[in-house]
């Protein structure tokens, strides 16, 4: 995958103005199958499965004891399939980490008798984000999308090219979808989406438009030592749900004590473009004092014209409207607490 084809800013703004195209291949592709598959997997994630049904999704995250975060994936439930004489799953497992959490996965669920394997093997996962993906999906496949919602999914047969699981999600916060395919199949869609004008889009863009969009990364926002409630991702937690999970208790504690920290949103008042692992002071402190957090994710924005981040602070400094600062370069450059996501479309 190319850090870039053409330049960030144009990738980045043919995202939000048309379409662009990603190689997300990178990315784990299981399937699991057996009549327990959702109640087995039930017990690795805080989310209610059974919320959804079949050709529909839902993110969620694998949890440690702790209830740190072990990685983000997407559920597609397939429904009861005949081949598999019984219940399919599909997880799309975030990268990086996808080889730890595959084997995790394994170890948790072979020994309850459900079969999991490799979905993607050499095949490709491309990506389609947009306001105009639909409709190039549309004139690769021949069928109207309008009725599939935000996190379905359903199998596709392109012509000339062959079947895909075309599945609408994605993190640019665009409309999107996600299309699993041989590689074969993948490099004919790539070339005919670039006949059709469609941009594409290197690791640069992506992490420009996910950030603008709000949404953690696996690695970088997110690891074994953060709670989903800490980074802002409490809408995945269901502690309603009567159901024991890996990390539950560890959850139920700190959602009666309160987090002590948060991610939050960082918008620059000045010119100045925060980095990965700037400071983040109290506003007023001079540089070089003891910071109250750190910038996980930081960068411009290209829609915004402005420096963004993401960063954890004390919980008492999380509020919108905080004014902080991050220390950048020697220089303590003012910032304000905003709300997520920085760039709404």
């Amino acid at each position: 995958m190319a850090m870039d084809f053409g330049g960030l800013v144009a990738e980045h703004q043919a995202v939000r103005s048309t379409c662009g195209m990603f190689d997300r291949s990178a990315m784990g592709v299981l399937r699991l199958q057996g009549s327990g598959a959702k109640d087995a997997l039930q017990g690795l994630v805080p989310s209610d499965l059974f919320r959804i049904g079949p050709g529909e999704a839902c993110a969620t995250v694998l949890l440690n004891a702790a209830g740190g975060i072990r990685n983000g994936l997407i559920v597609c439930d397939r429904g009861w399939q005949a081949h598999a004489q019984g219940h399919e799953l599909l997880l799309l497992i975030d990268a990086p980490g996808t080889t730890a959490s595959a084997a995790w996965l394994r170890s948790q669920l072979h020994p309850q008798g459900i079969q999991v394997s490799d979905a993607k093997g050499d095949g490709v996962l491309l990506a389609l984000q947009g306001p105009g993906a639909q409709g190039q999906l549309e004139a690769l496949s021949g069928v109207d999308l309008g009725g599939l919602p935000h996190l379905g999914h359903r199998a596709l047969e392109l012509p000339g090219i062959g079947t895909t699981l075309a599945a609408r999600t994605g993190d640019t916060g665009e409309d999107g979808f996600e299309l699993l395919l041989s590689r074969d199949a993948g490099r004919a869609v790539w070339e005919r989406l670039l006949a059709a004008g469609v941009v594409p889009c290197g690791l640069a863009a992506r992490d420009s438009l996910r950030l603008e969009a709000g949404r953690p990364l696996n690695g970088r926002d997110i690891d074994a030592t953060t709670t989903p409630l800490e980074a802002g991702l409490g809408c995945l937690v269901h502690l309603e749900m009567p159901k024991p999970f890996i990390g539950r208790q560890a959850l139920e504690r700190q959602g009666s004590e309160g987090v002590r920290r948060q991610l939050v949103g960082l918008r620059l008042q000045g010119p100045a473009i925060p980095r990965d692992g700037d400071p983040v002071l109290n506003r007023g402190v001079t540089a070089g004092h003891d910071p109250i957090g750190a910038v996980t994710s930081g960068g411009w924005s290209p829609c915004l014209e402005a420096g963004i981040a993401l960063a954890y602070v004390p919980a008492a400094a999380a509020r919108v409207g905080t004014e902080l600062a991050v220390q950048i370069r020697g220089r303590c450059e003012p910032a304000v607490v905003v709300r997520l996501p920085f760039y709404r479309p």
